[in-house]
């Protein structure tokens, strides 16, 4: 479930959001970029559902690649959707102001895609939502999730940090944008590639990998049988 007070945190900075993707993720390109290579070209109008989707950044990247999809965007924030409505309109997009780790979907996908979300939810939340990604996935569905993640060791989630803090405080951002982003951060509640792998593969998905790192994001994949 995610939490009161970062549903608050996300409907405080919806209307930056978007700008200050570049500077909050320095591997911005390879990071969504990766997401969208991993999804096959040969479907043609997939249904997909993005959880956590935010302004629809994810989703607007990934109707380039399919203009003839169908795209449910799930988001704990009206003002994120509201945002992503803007950018991608209605025809074939369906927007829902919910809880996803506790909504219940009526409806199967052949992908699942999430970038920068399940990080908040706590451990025992990750594990049930990626059961229910499981269960509405179609045959041969994929999930792919572009996220932050935890260091395999404490030394190496130092590492992270040192890095992260160091490219944010130089990409340009105030300080009190700064400072908005460390309050964010420190609500998170990210946990080790090698743990999410294993709830993913709990939930029955298989070819579970992680197809991109850098420091603390990273991208992980599963498929349906």
């Amino acid at each position: 479930m995610i939490d009161s007070q970062m549903q608050e945190k996300i409907d405080a900075v919806s209307s930056r959001y978007d700008g200050q993707r570049r500077q909050l993720i320095p591997c911005f390109d390879d990071f969504y970029g990766t997401v969208i290579d991993l999804l096959p070209n040969e479907k043609k109008a997939p249904k997909i559902l993005d959880i956590g989707a935010g302004t629809g950044l994810l989703s607007a990247l990934i109707l380039e690649k399919y203009p003839d999809a169908e795209i449910t965007l799930i988001d704990i924030s009206q003002g994120m959707l509201d945002k992503a409505k803007e950018h991608l309109g209605s025809e074939k997009s369906k927007y829902i102001v919910a809880d996803y780790s506790t909504y219940q979907f009526n409806e199967n996908f052949d992908f699942v895609v999430s970038a920068l979300s399940i990080h908040h939810l706590s451990n025992s939340s990750k594990e049930l939502l990626y059961k229910t990604v499981g269960e509405i996935l179609n045959s041969n569905g994929l999930f792919i999730n572009a996220d932050q993640f935890l260091g395999a060791s404490n030394t190496n989630e130092k590492l992270n940090q040192a890095w992260w803090n160091k490219t944010v405080i130089n990409s340009g951002l105030d300080e009190e944008n700064i400072s908005a982003w460390k309050e964010r951060t420190a609500m998170d509640i990210p946990a080790t590639v090698e743990d999410n792998l294993k709830w993913m593969k709990s939930a029955g998905l298989i070819d579970t990998d992680v197809f991109y790192k850098m420091y603390n994001f990273g991208v992980i994949y599963g498929k349906k049988n």
